[in-house]
């Protein structure tokens, strides 16, 4: 079983080639095909990586699908003896990606 721990985002993400991963926002156009250089660990064929931080020679390659929004979360603040109260709500904006392959530059 092949997979590796990638940083996007400032979030670490476990992934597997041929399966797809909401992520926050990239900046890229669907269709267009990114590669992910902060690999901080991978497995391939039963043998470990383990980067410190990072793997140099391995890399993630991935397709941009859709840009979408995630769940709406609702604030709601109170401020007491005031009668001050605000609500709000955000959906942060993701981006669903394909992992194609995970690759290594001496291969």
């Amino acid at each position: 079983m092949t997979y590796a721990v990638i940083d996007v985002g400032g979030n670490q993400v476990i992934i597997e080639p041929g399966k797809f991963y909401d992520v926050n926002y990239i900046f890229a156009n669907p269709g267009d095909i990114i590669s992910f250089k902060r690999v901080l660990f991978c497995s391939k064929l039963g043998a470990y990586h383990i980067g410190t931080p990072c793997l140099d020679q391995i890399f993630v390659k991935a397709i941009v699908l859709k840009h979408l929004k995630g769940k709406k979360i609702k604030i709601f603040k109170v401020k007491p003896k005031k009668n001050d109260r605000t609500k709000k709500g955000h959906r942060q904006k993701l981006t669903r990606i394909f992992v194609e392959d995970i690759l290594s530059s001496s291969s």
